[in-house]
């Protein structure tokens, strides 16, 4: 269920991202966009499956919350913070500096 609702939030993410992009920038940012972030998912899935098999055992901490469900809350937390960086607005033109 938890690898349900982890899924569920990143598909609503890259749709909304491709549709900001796209209404902003056009359809090859938003493409290249999306591209991104399915690659970032699929590699950084990888990186932290491999991480939780290091830490836990195939059960993780119980049924409800296994080492896969680890791997991919892992995998969000990082997500969050990069994507919190990568996707705010810049502060380029802005007048706050002078």
């Amino acid at each position: 269920m938890i690898a349900a609702i982890i899924f569920i939030t990143h598909i609503i993410f890259a749709l909304i991202i491709f549709i900001i992009k796209f209404r902003s920038d056009g359809l090859t940012s938003a493409g290249i966009n999306l591209v991104l972030i399915v690659t970032l998912f699929a590699v950084g899935w990888t990186v932290t499956t491999m991480i939780s098999k290091l830490l836990l055992d195939q059960e993780g901490f119980g049924t409800e919350f296994n080492r896969d469900d680890f791997s991919l809350t892992l995998l969000t937390i990082i997500e969050i913070i990069f994507y919190s960086y990568y996707y705010r607005p810049s502060s380029i033109g802005d007048d706050k500096g002078k």
